[in-house]
């Protein structure tokens, strides 16, 4: 027996051979391979990194990876979610350059990851530094003649600035602007913070906390100083037929001076302006005036103030009854009649445009061009050769013409 099987071993070995090449053959043509590239990107996740670290370079996000697998294999990778994963591990790297692996790791087998688009990282890592600092806010322009700023007063009196100990170091202020220029009342804004250089340029990779922060910047009256409104003093009647509808004065409000504060005080708050005569006055009128001020009293900045007066004529109406009306645009050969012959006209418009208004100055038509033989009912056009003046209604409001042919008249 033992003879027997010395004999014949290579010929069991050839056989088993054989029918695994048979089975692996059966299997691959029931379940071919294939060779694809995964059809998403693969989001890179890093790993293992320690808070007190951080990566201060750019890197690429995201690769592309090509797979070998049987097509029930890809079916299930396309089927689950996120079954590819992309993993840069950077436990225990200390601060520096290094050139780390990316590991592919597939949840579905039998699968074989033949390439990527890049096969490891190039990571610098840094230590974390954080740093608290006070906030330095800067007032830009200078608020109006005889007001001055007060101590700021802000919602938070620090902030803690992170990030690269490289970049943090080079923090030296945190700061902010606010424009004050021309102002007579407290500010209260929300601004935005930058962490700045030694030459006042803003530097990138740097988180503060917080990022904004609510200023009150308090605005006060100097002794000697005090805003009073402008009054326009007018007299006069505007011409007949116009009315008097706006007027403004710039600035509204002036600023005024003395030596003598309990002078000031006693002031009302307001200042006239000199007289404006508004006599037979039928336009607008743009005029600077002077001011009215008490002695030992100045104006500061302009010495004049620019006052604009809005002139404009009184609307009234007008009922112009049995206006004629004529037919335009008849053909040759067409005769039209037309009922009824007059309309009742209601105008409205200035009183001085109406009040020059003449009969000749009215036009009262019905257009009938192209029209062929037929009865219409034809809305009359008004045309009036004074502009401004409004047709409001006509009636009747449609005029009925009768189209036909004329008759021909016989010759002798």
């Amino acid at each position: 027996m033992l003879d027997w099987l010395s004999k014949n071993v290579r010929t069991f070995i050839l056989a088993f051979f054989l029918a695994v090449a048979v089975w692996v053959s059966a299997v691959t043509s029931a379940d071919p391979d294939e060779t694809r590239s995964y059809p998403t990107p693969v989001t890179i996740e890093i790993i293992g990194q320690n808070p007190g670290m951080i990566i201060t370079n750019s890197y690429t996000r995201q690769i592309e990876v090509v797979m070998r697998a049987p097509k029930s294999a890809w079916s299930k990778l396309l089927a689950e979610g996120n079954p590819v994963r992309a993993v840069v591990d950077i436990s225990n790297l200390s601060s520096g350059s290094h050139l780390v692996p990316i590991q592919v790791q597939v949840s579905v087998q039998p699968v074989r990851v033949l390439s990527t688009t890049i096969s490891s990282l190039e990571l610098v890592i840094e230590p974390l530094l954080s740093r608290h600092m006070s906030i330095d806010i800067n007032l830009v322009g200078t608020p109006a003649i005889g007001y001055e700023a007060q101590q700021l007063i802000l919602s938070d009196p620090g902030v803690v600035v992170s990030g690269p100990e490289s970049v943090v170091k080079k923090v030296k202020k945190v700061s902010a602007s606010i424009d004050v220029t021309g102002v007579r009342q407290n500010v209260e804004t929300e601004v935005n913070l930058q962490a700045l250089d030694e030459n006042n340029l803003p530097l990138d990779r740097v988180n503060i906390a917080p990022q904004s922060i609510k200023v009150t910047v308090p605005i006060i009256q100097q002794g000697g100083y005090r805003d009073l409104a402008v009054k326009v003093v007018v007299s006069g009647r505007v011409a007949n037929g116009y009315r008097l509808t706006s007027i403004l004065v710039n600035p509204p409000v002036v600023t005024v001076y003395s030596s003598d504060i309990a002078l000031i005080d006693s002031l009302p708050g307001y200042v006239e302006t000199v007289q404006l005569d508004l006599s037979g006055v039928s336009a607008d009128i743009e005029t600077s005036l002077a001011l009215n001020l008490p002695e030992g009293v100045s104006l500061l900045g302009d010495q004049t103030v620019l006052v604009q007066v809005g002139i404009s004529p009184i609307e009234g109406s007008l009922t112009l009854p049995g206006r004629p009306v004529t037919i335009t645009g008849l053909s040759a050969g067409f005769i039209a009649t037309f009922s009824p012959q007059t309309v009742d006209l209601y105008l409205s418009g200035p009183l001085p445009l109406l009040d020059t208004l003449i009969p000749t100055d009215i036009l009262v038509s019905v257009d009938v061009t192209g029209l062929v033989p037929g009865t219409y009912q034809l809305t009359p056009t008004v045309t009036i050769m004074i502009t401004g003046i409004r047709v409001e209604s006509i009636l009747p409001g449609t005029v009925e013409v009768i189209i036909s042919r004329a008759t021909p008249t016989p010759k002798p």
